[in-house]
C-alpha cells in the first residue's frame, strides 16, 4: 500500500515538487516521501482519534473534499514537513501542499472505490493503518453498505434511526472499529 501511495504522489507531484524552483531537484523524492508520509500519518491519526466515520466516508464515496479535515490535516501535515526539512516559507508550502495533498487523496479514495482498478485495496489500507487490527473485518462490506445507502430499516429514508445502528452506541459498528484502531 505505501509504495503504490507514494508513486500517486510522484505521478501527482509535477508543478508542485518536479517542477519547482523552491525544492531543489536532488530533494524532490525526499519531498515525494515527505508527502506520503503526511497523508499515511493523517489518516493513522483521524482513524485512532475518532474520525473514522470520515475516512469510512471517503474511502465508500470514492472523494476526498479539500475541506474534509482528514485532507485539512494531511495538507497541514505536510506544509508544517516543507517547512522543516526543506526551509520552505509559509506561503510556499501552502502553496505546494495546497495543491499536491487533496488531490493525491482524491485519487487515493478514486482508485480505492473504484472495483476495476486493484492498485488500493481498502481492506489493505485499514490493515497496514491500524498495524492488523482491523484483519478480520469485512471492510469491503462495510463500504459496500455504505455506498449502497444507509436506509438500514428500509423506511424510504435515511434517518437518525438508520445511523444509529451504525455509527452510535456502545457495540455499533463504529464503536468497535474505534476499540481496534484506537
Amino acid at each position: 500500500m505505501l509504495e503504490n501511495l507514494f508513486n500517486l504522489v510522484r505521478q501527482q507531484a509535477g508543478d508542485a515538487i518536479i517542477n519547482n524552483p523552491a525544492i531543489p531537484n536532488q530533494q524532490n523524492e525526499e519531498a515525494v516521501q515527505e508527502a506520503g508520509h503526511s497523508i499515511v500519518d493523517s489518516l493513522k491519526s483521524a482513524l485512532s482519534g475518532g474520525q473514522l466515520n470520515d475516512v469510512l466516508g471517503m474511502f465508500a464515496n470514492g472523494q476526498a473534499n479539500a475541506s474534509a479535515p482528514v485532507v485539512q490535516q494531511a495538507t497541514g501535515n505536510f506544509m508544517e514537513r516543507l517547512q522543516g526539512k526543506f526551509g520552505l516559507n509559509n506561503s510556499q508550502a501552502a502553496g505546494i501542499a495546497q495543491s499536491l495533498i487533496p488531490n493525491v487523496m482524491n485519487q487515493l479514495a478514486q482508485k480505492t472505490a473504484n472495483p476495476n482498478d486493484n492498485s488500493f485495496d481498502v481492506q489493505q489500507i485499514f490493515n497496514q493503518l491500524s498495524g492488523g487490527k482491523t484483519a478480520g473485518m469485512n471492510l469491503q462490506g462495510i463500504l459496500n453498505k455504505l455506498k449502497g445507502g444507509l436506509d438500514s430499516d428500509h423506511d424510504g429514508d435515511v434517518d437518525l434511526q438508520d445511523l444509529k445502528s451504525l455509527f452510535s452506541g456502545s457495540g455499533s459498528l463504529v464503536d468497535k472499529l474505534k476499540g481496534m484502531l484506537g
